[in-house]
């Protein structure tokens, strides 16, 4: 969560909620390793659902790029919450 934090600028209980409510809805699995937790979307997700996603990534770049941008300079450098 820690990533999704930096990258998209939430705060630590508005990313939980997120995530909480892509999970409720069948988007999302989470898997827990030790202290982290990992997510993926959901391998069954409807080719439908898997399209919504597709067309919101390619009409709003500037949003992507500039959250993938901070994600990988928080990467770079390491620091973490």
């Amino acid at each position: 969560m820690c990533d999704l934090m930096t990258a998209l600028k939430l705060d630590q209980p508005k990313t939980s909620r997120h995530l909480a409510s892509l999970r409720k809805c069948g988007l999302l699995l989470d898997e827990r390793r030790g202290k982290w937790v990992y997510y993926r979307l959901h391998p069954d997700l409807p080719e439908w659902a898997r399209g919504v996603i597709s067309l919101t990534a390619d009409h709003n770049p500037g949003y992507y790029s500039d959250s993938l941008k901070r994600l990988q300079d928080s990467q770079n450098s390491r620091v973490c919450c």
